[in-house]
C-alpha cells in the first residue's frame, strides 16, 4: 500500500475533486471524524469546507493548513468498506493525525480501489501539528497496515533506497551529518519503549547514547548525547554531539514521547507474540550463540547482547526489522531473559558480534565486537 501527502491552501479545491468522483457514481464518502453528517447522506463541498476551517481559529501558523492523502493498497488486495474505513483510522490516528477532524472517500474510478483522505493539519490552537519525518513514518505506518491486513507489499516503493542507512565511521569526518543521517530516520521508524532499547538499535551503526542531567539556573534540567562507538563497541575519540543539534525529534522530550506511544501501540496489537514465536522456532535448533545469530538473521531480527565486564550476559534485545520493533527480551518471557541466554551461551566463548542489521542491504557496519554499554 502506497500513501502520498500533499499540502496545500485550498480546502474547497481537494474536497470538490473527490466529490465529483462521487457526484459521477466513482466514489463514496467511508466516514467522517469530527464532522457533523448531512441527515439525508448527501454531503456537499461548502458545507464540508466551513466545517473543516471552522475548527481552525482565523490565525494559524502554517501557509497550508490542508492536508490531503490517498493511500492505495495493491491491485489483488480485496477489501471490504469496512476495512478501508478501518484502516483509513488507524493510519490517521497513527501519524498523530486522530485528533483532527477529517473526511474518508473511496475512489473507485480505476482499476483499483483506494481511498482519500482530506484534513487539516492545524489544531485549535492555530499551531500545525508536529509531524517530523513525516514520509518515513508513513511508510513504516504502510507497511505496518500491510502485515496486518494481510495486504501485498507495495511495488512501487523501492525498499533498498527507502531503508539506506550508514553506519558512523569516524575517520570519514562530518560526525554530525552522519550521525543525523542515522537517528533521525530510525528514531522515527522504528518502535522502542525504553533508551535502552533505541540505544541497542543505534549501537549497529557505531552510535552511542548517553543520558545527561543536571541543574541550570536552579532548575534541573536533562539532556541526551550521540557519541561515536570504535570497532569494540567503546566510545571513539570524538566529541559528544548534544541531541539539539540534531533537531527536537531525536531530543529527551520528544523521544520519551515515542517511546509511549510505542508502548501503547505494542500493546495493543500482537507484535510481541508474534516474535516471540519466531524466535522460539529458531532457538529450539540454535546450538550456539553464532548460529542463533545467523538464524535469526535470515527472520529480519537481530540480536544484541549487553556484557558486563566479566562478560556475563547481563541484557538481551531482540531488533525486529519486519514490524520494525524493538524489544527487550524479559518483555517476551522468562525463556527469552538475559539470565536463561547467560545460562545457555554464557560460558561458550562467544562474542557479542551484531553483524549488519537483517535488513540493511547497504553499506552497514562492519564490526562484530563484544558490547558492553549499558542498556
Amino acid at each position: 500500500m502506497v500513501a502520498k501527502i500533499t499540502t496545500g491552501k485550498d480546502v474547497y479545491g481537494a474536497l470538490a475533486y473527490n466529490q465529483q468522483k462521487v457526484d459521477r457514481g466513482k466514489g463514496k464518502v467511508l466516514l467522517t471524524h469530527i464532522l457533523r453528517e448531512p441527515s439525508d447522506g448527501r454531503f456537499d463541498v461548502a458545507t464540508t469546507a466551513e466545517d473543516l476551517l471552522r475548527w481552525m481559529p482565523s490565525h494559524y501558523r502554517t501557509e497550508k493548513p490542508v492536508v490531503h492523502i490517498s493511500l492505495n493498497p495493491d491491485p489483488e488486495d480485496r477489501l471490504t468498506a469496512e476495512q478501508l474505513a478501518e484502516i483509513a483510522e488507524k493510519y490517521m490516528e497513527r501519524m498523530d493525525w486522530g485528533e483532527q477532524p477529517y473526511i474518508v472517500f473511496e475512489h473507485s474510478d480505476i482499476d483499483r480501489r483506494h481511498i482519500h483522505i482530506v484534513s487539516v493539519q492545524v489544531g485549535q490552537d492555530g499551531r500545525k501539528v508536529k509531524d517530523g519525518r513525516r514520509n518515513e513514518r508513513s511508510v513504516a505506518i504502510t507497511e505496518e497496515l500491510e502485515r496486518e491486513y494481510g495486504l501485498h507489499p507495495a511495488k512501487e516503493r523501492k525498499r533498498a533506497e527507502d531503508w539506506r542507512l550508514t553506519a558512523v565511521d569516524s575517520t570519514k569526518g562530518d560526525l554530525k551529518r552522519q550521525i543525523g543521517a542515522v537517528v533521525k530516520p530510525v528514531a522515527a521508524m522504528y518502535r522502542f519503549q525504553t533508551l535502552g532499547e533505541f540505544r541497542a538499535l543505534l549501537s549497529f551503526y557505531n552510535i552511542g547514547i548517553e543520558e545527561v542531567r543536571g541543574e541550570r539556573a536552579g532548575k534541573p534540567y536533562r539532556g541526551l548525547l550521540y557519541t561515536v562507538l570504535d570497532e569494540n563497541g567503546d566510545k571513539a575519540v570524538a566529541a559528544p554531539l548534544k541531541s539539539s543539534l540534531f533537531g527536537k525529534s531525536v531530543g529527551f522530550d520528544e523521544l520519551e514521547r515515542h517511546m509511549e506511544r510505542s508502548r501503547e501501540r505494542i500493546k495493543r496489537d500482537d507484535t510481541r507474540k508474534r516474535l516471540s514465536r519466531r524466535v522460539d522456532e529458531v532457538l529450539r535448533t540454535a546450538a550456539t550463540e553464532h548460529a542463533l545469530r545467523d538464524s535469526l538473521r535470515k527472520e529480519r531480527i537481530d540480536l544484541y547482547l549487553r556484557r558486563n565486564d566479566t562478560g556475563r550476559i547481563v541484557g538481551v534485545t531482540f531488533i525486529d526489522h519486519s514490524t520494525r520493533t524493538v524489544v527487550n527480551g524479559s518483555r517476551l518471557g522468562k525463556v527469552y531473559s538475559a539470565n536463561a541466554f547467560e545460562m545457555r551461551f554464557g560460558n561458550r566463548g562467544e562474542t557479542n558480534r551484531p553483524a549488519r542489521p537483517a535488513d540493511m542491504p547497504l553499506e552497514t557496519p562492519k564490526r562484530e565486537a563484544q558490547r558492553r554499554r549499558r542498556l
